[in-house]
């Protein structure tokens, strides 16, 4: 049976957990689980953090990865490529699988190694997979973030894309992607009303801009995060005592939250804890928020402001057949 929504409103699910470390197959299946605890909690979406899948590149600033034609890095990043996302590939067909069963849509933070650009670089992408299972969009990161571009590329726009979710219109942008103004122009210009930023972990990020976001562009905004202890690495983790040679035990504390068109908190940032963060949002307060400023409807000035986005896939081959 198709589930419906009640008028105005949405339950969603912000999964904070941790990944096993570059391990495909075992995140995977925490993040099953997570969609399955979501269903059961109600939830229409159920989001989880950057990268997540299989995993953020934690060892760059532990492991000197800014070293050219290390033998270290080089091994590392060999394991990542093996472990990462292609789609074409089915690495998501398990996760549309669930969604579809559970009637859920699903936003996912995951690495991927698209055959596209030649099978052999990264990009951090964000996946929407709607509530019948169908990957609607893959979102390539348009910037990493400093020592991230040592292991990611810079995406394309072709993923900056919204998608309707009962009154919602859902949209999503990667880590510091949400810093960068026309960026969150483009997602607004879409109609978004409901924004998922997602992130690796860290209130540092999301205290803040969370709250910012939501007043400027008068939606709810999820900041979903990853959360990574020491403890969380597999024992077999390439180069795993070089990882770990630090003291500190916490390289991401989680910080998910939820804020609403008004700014204010529905969920204060989390930290330091795995736990699946459910909460029903509604969307008369988007409504009652935009009368008095809509950023890309009634307050907005297209006469003498514009953004142009190029959506196209960007490659090195186009053919002429």
């Amino acid at each position: 049976m198709t589930r419906t929504f009640s008028k105005d409103t949405l339950t969603v699910g912000l999964a904070q957990i941790a990944p096993v470390w570059l391990d495909r197959a075992g995140t995977m299946s925490k993040i099953l689980n997570q969609v399955r605890a979501a269903r059961e909690a109600g939830c229409h979406l159920v989001a989880f953090g950057e990268g997540l899948l299989p995993g953020y590149p934690f060892w760059i600033e532990r492991t000197n990865g800014a070293a050219f034609n290390s033998t270290v890095q080089k091994e590392i990043h060999a394991h990542y490529l093996d472990q990462a996302v292609q789609i074409e590939a089915g690495h998501l067909d398990a996760l549309c699988k669930t969604a579809k069963e559970n009637e859920i849509a699903v936003v996912l933070g995951c690495i991927e190694r698209p055959s596209d650009r030649g099978g052999h670089s990264l990009y951090a992408s964000l996946i929407y997979i709607d509530a019948a299972g169908v990957i609607q969009s893959a979102h390539r990161k348009l910037m990493p973030t400093y020592e991230e571009r040592l292991t990611w590329s810079p995406g394309d726009g072709h993923g900056l894309r919204t998608h309707k979710l009962g009154d919602f219109t859902v949209g999503g942008l990667n880590c510091w992607e949400n810093w960068m103004p026309l960026a969150r122009a483009a997602m607004y210009g879409l109609g978004e009303d409901l924004h998922v930023a997602v992130w690796p972990g860290g209130s540092h990020n999301t205290k803040d801009i969370t709250r910012f976001i939501a007043i400027e562009s008068r939606s709810y905004v999820l900041s979903v995060s990853g959360l990574m202890r020491a403890s969380d690495f597999p024992k077999d983790t390439p180069h795993l005592s070089s990882i770990l040679s630090k003291e500190d035990d916490v390289l991401a504390n989680g910080g998910s939250c939820i804020a609403g068109p008004d700014g204010k908190w529905i969920v204060e940032p989390l930290d330091g804890k795995e736990e699946l963060i459910v909460a029903t949002i509604d969307h008369r307060r988007v409504r009652e928020e935009r009368q008095n400023f809509d950023p890309s409807g009634h307050y907005s000035r297209p006469d003498v402001l514009q953004l142009k986005m190029n959506r196209q896939r960007q490659s090195v081959i186009s053919f002429d057949e």
